[in-house]
């Protein structure tokens, strides 16, 4: 029997009951960048029992600001390489699985085809994002999605609510938009933020991965959306609440009454 010692300061949280739990469970993390990286490491410092891990990237330079595993020594090495050496030290006994690929159409299905306990989208990409969760919702896999942390700085305005929910997210509403035909979104759970963009700073990339632009980003950010992603499948998969952001009154919906001409009064005959 593995030595669960090194876990005693989470069962003083959720208990040896929690504990064993989370030693069943099977959690896929898809995107070991800024936010996958971090969701990783906690996942897998949380106690889960077997993980599978998705990057087909490699440490560049401009990494180093956000991601867990990109340093000055490692350019050019496998991020999931780099993930498996860093998890496996934290447990040696993880039952890990490491997939060191981009996500197309087929590879997706391919993965996804294996059972899960739930699903981690940490992709930064809209295309394999929406083909992941699309082939998700068609698996009835439950999931979290992580949406922009580019160009935001406040992690006090992160929010967790089912995607259709989402609210002042340029990404989120991009995502709703590719899904909006699909049934079942309403069960995407997705981490989100509500503060305004910093558009200043937006590049333009070579198109590379799927991305075609980039907002600048800080050292924080990314980790706590992973933070955040990390917590809604633990809670959940230990049965506890996850409370949900509801959307403002009026946010999202059309004022068409501020548009309106007003009619024309009609006087009544006395």
């Amino acid at each position: 029997m593995s030595d669960l010692s090194w876990l005693s300061r989470s069962a003083l949280l959720v208990g040896e009951e929690g504990i064993n739990r989370l030693q069943e469970k099977h959690v896929l993390v898809i995107g070991l960048g800024g936010v996958g990286s971090f969701a990783a490491e906690f996942i897998c410092r949380a106690g889960v029992g077997e993980m599978t891990i998705v990057d087909g990237d490699v440490v560049d330079p401009s990494n180093r600001n956000r991601q867990l595993p990109a340093l000055s020594t490692n350019h050019g090495v496998a991020k999931a390489e780099i993930m498996k050496e860093r998890l496996l030290a934290i447990n040696p006994d993880l039952k890990l699985h490491v997939i060191q690929d981009f996500l197309t159409p087929s590879k997706c299905r391919e993965i996804l085809a294996q059972p899960y306990d739930y699903v981690m989208d940490c992709i930064d990409s809209i295309t394999p994002k929406v083909t992941l969760l699309s082939t998700a919702l068609e698996f009835n896999l439950p999931i979290v999605s992580s949406m922009g942390a580019g160009g935001k700085l406040d992690p006090t305005k992160l929010r967790v609510t089912y995607l259709n929910e989402t609210y002042q997210c340029v990404f989120a509403q991009y995502v709703r938009k590719r899904l909006k035909k699909l049934a079942n979104t309403t069960t995407i759970k997705a981490v989100f933020s509500i503060e305004e963009v910093m558009k200043d700073s937006l590049i333009l990339t070579d198109g590379s991965n799927f991305k075609r632009s980039a907002y600048g980003t800080i050292s924080y950010l990314p980790a706590a959306f992973g933070g955040v992603c990390a917590s809604v499948v633990i809670r959940d998969l230990l049965g506890y609440k996850v409370d949900l952001e509801k959307r403002p009154a009026g946010i999202g919906k059309k004022a068409t009454e501020r548009h309106k001409k007003p009619k024309a009064k009609i006087e009544k005959p006395l």
